[in-house]
């Protein structure tokens, strides 16, 4: 499923927006029923836990497609763009290992 929405054009960054949405989204929709309806607060926490459960599907899926497109940067001989990577690596290296 992951490569076919890869293929049609789906890309990881639209999967990590739609996650930190669908929380803004929890929080939106718990204060809106809160608000609206008379069936109080647990009716309206409900409503936010249902909508907040999205989130990590999405950023499950982001991360799924980002590495399907790293996997495609791989095949395409690109290795990222400098710092993506490189800069962890020297972060986190011991310093005997960066000479």
């Amino acid at each position: 499923m992951i490569k076919m929405l890869h293929k049609v054009g789906m890309r990881s960054t639209l999967m990590y927006t739609a996650g930190v949405a669908s929380i803004g989204l929890a929080v939106a929709a718990w204060a809106a029923s809160k608000q609206l309806e008379e069936a109080g607060l647990e009716r309206a926490d409900h409503w936010g836990i249902f909508i907040g459960e999205w989130a990590p599907t999405f950023f499950a899926m982001g991360v799924a497609l980002r590495m399907e497109e790293m996997r495609d940067r791989a095949k395409a001989g690109v290795h990222g763009h400098r710092g993506e990577s490189d800069s962890w690596v020297s972060a986190h290296a011991p310093a005997s290992a960066t000479m």
